[in-house]
């Protein structure tokens, strides 16, 4: 087997073929992160490894990779997302010194091997949770932005009127009935340049809310099309949903729901020593869909008399609270995956039409 490493950058990538069994560089390519480049890139790995098998290890910068790893799947590739952490972990283990593209790519393609294509996270195209979570981070650069606009628009009513500003709750600017009320209060004061500047910020605040409603709106009719199942969890909104699906981006590719624990960072660690035997807080995975886990576990707690009572159970085995809610939290990603896993969307996925004839037949590229 070839592992081949990707050292992805905007306007490059530079690949290195090792081989899985000795560790040999087989050989390193560079090309342009363009569609000649990616097709360049394919027939160079076709060419070394026509007749044994193949992995790509891309390290996992989604910006730079995505387009990269979305061609590579649809043509049928094997491909492995490989963090960050782990390459730099081996290259300050390598004898070779220095950092370069090449460099890089062969770390790559050895963590990959050291630590078990098997074990690493599958890429997976699915089309329809990429586009879920484009639009909820969208939402959420929304959201960021309107909290600026907001708290720029608190420090001017400090200055314009401290009593009303004082009386405005927390939060409270997302809702019309306080912008409104800012804005009339606004439009009887003399119109100074601070004024103005306040208006303007108020009016981004309408603006940007009206945007966030509209994707959110958005957002629940993409979810309820492709996985209802959540929006019927207690504890699921929205919100919540199009994390756990845009962050999960297909749970197929995870082999079991422990895979799944360990991506979300839930899976616990062990901490043992001597007498002592505790897990301690996983830090690691992905952190976005471990706060959706946590809201999960929060708000069932709060309203599920069932979720309540398993804590007060998991408390009097001699947990800590904090315990509790990590036992709790890895329960609740199994439910996750077994939901996401269920009947797999079955639209077809989109290919771009890039074509190219090869002694072996026509290429397309996705």
């Amino acid at each position: 087997m070839i592992v081949i490493g990707a050292d992805t950058h905007k306007a490059s990538h530079t690949f290195a073929a090792v081989q899985a069994q000795t560790g040999r560089i087989v050989g390193t390519r560079t090309v342009r992160a363009d569609a000649e480049g990616l097709l360049a890139a394919w027939q160079w790995a076709h060419s070394l490894s026509e007749t044994c098998e193949r992995v790509w290890a891309l390290e996992d910068c989604r910006h730079v990779s995505g387009r990269l790893e979305r061609m590579l799947i649809g043509q049928g590739e094997r491909v492995v997302r490989v963090a960050p952490r782990l390459t730099g972990e081996l290259r300050r283990g390598e004898r070779r010194p220095g950092k370069s593209d090449e460099i890089d790519a062969v770390a790559a393609a050895r963590a990959a091997i050291r630590e078990g294509v098997e074990n690493l996270p599958v890429a997976f195209l699915d089309e329809q949770a990429l586009e879920i979570r484009l639009l909820n981070d969208y939402r959420a650069q929304l959201v960021a932005e309107r909290t600026r606009h907001q708290n720029r628009l608190r420090w001017h009513l400090v200055d314009l009127d401290p009593e009303l500003e004082h009386r405005v709750p927390d939060r409270a600017l997302a809702r019309e009935q306080w912008v409104g009320r800012i804005g009339r209060r606004l439009a009887r004061l003399p119109q100074s340049v601070r004024v103005r500047i306040a208006r303007d910020h108020l009016k981004r605040i309408r603006e940007l809310t009206r945007s966030e409603r509209s994707l959110e709106r958005e957002l629940i009719v993409l979810i309820e099309a492709h996985r209802p199942d959540l929006l019927a969890e207690p504890g699921i909104g929205p919100i919540t949903a199009a994390t756990l699906i845009g962050r999960t981006g297909g749970a197929q590719r995870f082999p079991t729901d422990g895979h799944y624990a360990r991506q979300a960072g839930v899976a616990p660690i062990p901490a043992s020593s001597g007498n002592t035997n505790r897990v301690r807080l996983n830090r690691g995975g992905d952190r976005q869909l471990n706060c959706a886990l946590h809201r999960i576990a929060f708000t069932r707690a709060r309203t599920c008399p069932h979720t309540r009572a398993y804590l007060d159970r998991k408390q009097a085995e001699g947990k800590t609270r904090a315990e509790a809610y990590r036992c709790l939290k890895r329960h609740i990603a199994r439910h996750v995956w077994h939901l996401l896993n269920q009947t797999p969307d079955p639209t077809p996925q989109p290919t771009l039409s890039i074509h190219c004839n090869t002694p072996t037949g026509t290429l397309t590229l996705t």
